[in-house]
C-alpha cells in the first residue's frame, strides 16, 4: 500500500512536470490583456479620448434645417376683419448656421480639460497594470515556493521508505523489535500526510495563480522556474524618489490635480460674455381653402428670407449656478490633492516595508543556509550511525526532522528576499 500511494504521488508529479510552462513575463503579459481591471481602464481611456474630440467639436458651426407643415380648421380672421369658417394649410422651411466667436474660453478650457483627463486616464490605465504585475509576480512566487516545498516533502517521504523497508528487512532478520516497523510505518504515514498538505497548497496556489490571470482551469498549466536572482537590495530613498516622479499612481494623482485646476477654469467661464454670428435662409407657403391662392413656387420665391445677425450674451446673474460650480470644482481640487498625498504616503510604507523586508530575509537566507548546511552534516552522520546500528529511530527521525525544517525555513526565506527584490525592483525601474 505504501508503494502505491507513493507511485501515485510521483505520478502526480511527473503529470505536472509534463504540463506547459509558463514563465513570469508569459503570465504578467496574458494576465494584463485579459484582466477585467485593466479592460475596464482601457475603456475609460477610450471615452476620455471621445471627450477631447467632443471639446475640440465646439470650435465648429452649428448647421440646423427644420420644416413644418400645419393646417387649420374653423372660424378664423379674415382680411375684411370678419369671422369666416375657413380651412387653412401652412408650410414653412427654414435653414440655419451658428458660428461661436467667442464662448468665453469656455470651448479652449474644455479642450485642454479634456486632454489632461485622457492623460489621467492614460496613467490609470497603467496603474492597472501596475497592480495585476505586481500581484502576478507575488502569486507566481507563491506556486514556486509551494513546489520546493512539495519537492522537498517528496524527498522526505523517500527518506522515510527507504527506512522502512530497512526496517522490515531487519526485522525479517529478527534483529530489531516489530515495534521498530510500527514506529517507522508510522513516520512514512505521517510524511505522505504532508506530502498531500504541500500538493494541495501547491495546487491552490496554481489556482490563485490561474484566476489572477483569467485562466478557465489549470489543466496542462505549469510555471518556469527563475533564473539567478540579484542579491542587491537598492536604498529605500533612491527607490521611492524614483518612484515618485515614475510611478502610474502618483502620475495619475499629479494629473487629476491638473484636471482639478482645469475645471476651476471651465466653471468661471460662466462669468464671461459669449458672442455668436448667426445666419440663415427660410421661406413659407400658405394657402386659404374657397380662396385663389398664390402657385406654390411665386409663394416660396416672395416669401424667401434671408438673415445674418450676432448675439452676445453678458451673464448678469444666474442664480449663483457659476459660484457654486467654481466652489465645488476648487473641492474637487481639494481632494484630488488629499488623494495624491494618500498615493504617496502608500507608496513611501510600501517601499518601506519591502526594503526592510528585504534586509530581514537576507539576513534570514544567509543564516538559514548555514543552519542547513550543519543540520545536513549532522544529519548524514546520523544516518550513517543508525545504519550501524550506533543511533535508535528517535535520534534518527529528529536528525531527519530538524534537517526538513531547515530546508523549509530556507526555502522561504529565499522566496521573501526574492519576492521584496522584484517589489524594490518593479518601483525603481
Amino acid at each position: 500500500m505504501n508503494r502505491l500511494i507513493f507511485s501515485l504521488l510521483s505520478s502526480a508529479l511527473a503529470l505536472s512536470a509534463s504540463a506547459e510552462n509558463w514563465t513570469l513575463d508569459q503570465c504578467i503579459q496574458y494576465a494584463v490583456d485579459h484582466n477585467l481591471t485593466v479592460k475596464a481602464r482601457e475603456l475609460d481611456y477610450q471615452g476620455a479620448e471621445l471627450s477631447v474630440t467632443e471639446a475640440r467639436s465646439g470650435f465648429l458651426p452649428s448647421v440646423a434645417a427644420s420644416a413644418s407643415q400645419g393646417w387649420n380648421f374653423g372660424r378664423g380672421l379674415t382680411s375684411e376683419n370678419t369671422y369666416a369658417n375657413r380651412n387653412t394649410s401652412s408650410f414653412s422651411w427654414d435653414l440655419g448656421a451658428q458660428v461661436p466667436l467667442f464662448q468665453g474660453l469656455a470651448n479652449v478650457r474644455k479642450t485642454k480639460y479634456a486632454r489632461t483627463n485622457l492623460k489621467a486616464a492614460l496613467y490609470k490605465l497603467e496603474s492597472a497594470k501596475d497592480d495585476i504585475t505586481l500581484n502576478i509576480i507575488a502569486q507566481y512566487l507563491q506556486v514556486l515556493y509551494c513546489d520546493e516545498v512539495l519537492q522537498t516533502a517528496v524527498q522526505q517521504v523517500n527518506l522515510s521508505q527507504t527506512t522502512l523497508e530497512r526496517q522490515q528487512a531487519l526485522a525479517e532478520a529478527g534483529r530489531i523489535a516489530e515495534i521498530q516497523v510500527l514506529e517507522a510505518t508510522s513516520q512514512l504515514a505521517q510524511d505522505q500526510l504532508s506530502v498531500t498538505d504541500a500538493r494541495n497548497e501547491y495546487t491552490l496556489a496554481m489556482v490563485d495563480l490561474a484566476q489572477l490571470m483569467q485562466l478557465p482551469d489549470i489543466q496542462e498549466m505549469a510555471v518556469a522556474p527563475l533564473g539567478e536572482e540579484e542579491t542587491l537590495i537598492p536604498s529605500a530613498n533612491e527607490v521611492y524618489a524614483y518612484a515618485c516622479d515614475h510611478n502610474s499612481k502618483v502620475l495619475a494623482g499629479q494629473a487629476d490635480i491638473d484636471a482639478a485646476n482645469d475645471q476651476i477654469k471651465v466653471a468661471e467661464t460662466g462669468y464671461i460674455p459669449k458672442l455668436s454670428f448667426n445666419a440663415g435662409l427660410s421661406s413659407s407657403y400658405y394657402t386659404v381653402n374657397g380662396l385663389t391662392n398664390p402657385s406654390f413656387s411665386s409663394q416660396m420665391k416672395d416669401n424667401f428670407n434671408k438673415y445674418v445677425g450676432f448675439s452676445l450674451s453678458v451673464p448678469i446673474f444666474d442664480g449663483l449656478s457659476t459660484s457654486n460650480s467654481v466652489k465645488r470644482a476648487k473641492i474637487d481640487r481639494i481632494n484630488a490633492e488629499l488623494q495624491l498625498e494618500t498615493t504617496r504616503s502608500d507608496l513611501h510604507k510600501a517601499i518601506q516595508q519591502a526594503y526592510y523586508q528585504a534586509i530581514g530575509a537576507r539576513s534570514k537566507y544567509e543564516t538559514s543556509l548555514t543552519t542547513e548546511d550543519a543540520l545536513r552534516r549532522t544529519f548524514e552522520a546520523m544516518s550513517e550511525k543508525y545504519d550501524l546500528g550506533r543511533a535508535n529511530s528517535t535520534e534518527y527521525e529528529q536528525a531527519k526532522t530538524d534537517y526538513f525544517k531547515a530546508q523549509l525555513q530556507r526555502i522561504q526565506a529565499r522566496y521573501e528576499l526574492i519576492l521584496r527584490q522584484r517589489i524594490l525592483a518593479f518601483y525603481s525601474h
